[in-house]
């Protein structure tokens, strides 16, 4: 039988990643929605391509050039977030919530509360409404099956275990394009350094998340709603092959790890077929030709995003989403060259010692931390640059 997919954020690389894995194998799959922030050219293409029922812009003033990229094909054409909602409750089986940024909260916990399975590699929703959303998921009887490579690889080392019987759980870190620089050298990064990463093909802002650390730390806190076992049972380690993914250490001091290349479509597959497996066309591991296995503890001196995450992850509440609010914001201001590439953790910082906001009790609660956030971190900005 077919399996109906949706595919939101399709025009990014996760979601590139996962049609081409579809397209890999289109028998199986029919397409329900395919979703995309501004790229009216890449969504329209690609859902000509899959043959998707429909294809949703986040911005409505897109609405008119979308429709006119899909005339005749079959496609309907949607625009503006109570679309993108729509669209997560259009009967998909399967769903990839990869919109990034707390752009995806809305659609993310729609696709979550329609019952289905939704693959999560958009990290900030779960970090902004944890709680909110594992109680969406548990209320509907959806599967919540984790993308990210990390949490994926922590998910295959559970498989047939309980969580009762965890010790600990490592996320392995590459330590991003600055893992030796020294402080006094990372005031001269520039964007174009900072999104060139080492071992992983991903998108802007990730590629900044990942040369600060905060990525790690939003992962970290991610880590603690999937595998609720304790933050502090939660561990970072520098691993710059990028080899190992994740590891869990049992009681019984038996550690099990889960090994792959560095390439997404790894931990896509893994979701997507669940809990079957499906042929990729990446590239095999290769110990040999690797060589040797390096690890090493994360500096929080040089990375401040790991402790300013932790910190957010034994607060609670409304801080994680506060935190990562205002590194969204810096990160963007980073990447038009506004503000400097250690600014981003100090901004992030000063914003979320500024709030002791109650716990979110809705989605709306959510998103009003998130406003208020942001807008702090602008006006931090702003003292910044002056």
């Amino acid at each position: 039988m077919m399996r109906k997919v949706s595919v939101f954020g399709a025009t990014g690389s996760v979601g590139l990643s996962t049609l081409d894995l579809i397209q890999r194998d289109c028998q199986d799959y029919d397409v329900v929605a395919l979703t995309a922030h501004s790229d009216v050219e890449g969504l329209a293409r690609l859902a000509r391509a899959c043959g998707a029922a429909m294809a949703v812009i986040a911005r409505e003033e897109l609405y008119g050039p979308l429709k006119d990229a899909l005339s005749g094909s079959g496609v309907a054409a949607m625009a503006g977030e109570s679309a993108l909602v729509d669209a997560a409750q259009a009967g998909a089986d399967w769903s990839m919530a990869a919109i990034v940024g707390c752009a995806g909260l809305r659609p993310t916990m729609a696709a979550l509360q329609a019952g289905g399975t939704v693959a999560l590699a958009n990290k900030e929703s779960l970090v902004s409404a944890g709680m909110l959303m594992m109680d969406a998921a548990a209320a509907s009887g959806a599967t919540l099956l984790p993308v990210d490579s990390e949490h994926n690889a922590i998910f295959q080392c559970l498989a047939g275990s309980r969580l009762e019987d965890v010790a600990r759980i490592t996320l392995t870190a590459s330590g991003g394009p600055f893992r030796t620089f020294t402080r006094e050298e990372m005031r001269a990064i520039t964007p174009a350094q900072a999104v060139a990463h080492p071992n992983w093909s991903m998108g802007a802002k990730i590629s900044v998340d990942s040369a600060t650390m905060m990525n790690k730390g939003l992962e970290l806190i991610e880590a603690a709603h999937l595998f609720p076992i304790g933050a502090d049972r939660i561990e970072i380690l520098v691993h710059p092959q990028s080899v190992i993914h994740s590891m869990v250490e049992y009681r019984d001091r038996s550690t099990l790890a889960q090994l792959g290349s560095p390439d997404m479509r790894i931990p896509i597959a893994h979701a997507l077929a669940w809990p079957r497996r499906i042929a990729t066309p990446c590239q095999p591991l290769d110990l040999a030709r690797i060589g040797r296995l390096d690890f090493e503890a994360p500096d929080e001196d040089r990375f401040p995003a790991l402790r300013l995450a932790r910190q957010a992850a034994r607060a609670d509440g409304a801080v994680p989403a506060i935190l990562n609010a205002a590194n969204e914001v810096a990160v963007a201001a980073f990447l038009e060259g506004a503000i400097g590439f250690l600014d981003i953790a100090a901004i992030v910082e000063d914003v979320v010692n500024r709030y002791s906001t109650a716990a979110p009790r809705r989605i709306d609660d959510v998103l009003a931390a998130d406003a208020e956030a942001r807008a702090m971190a602008r006006q931090v900005m702003e003292r910044l640059t002056v």
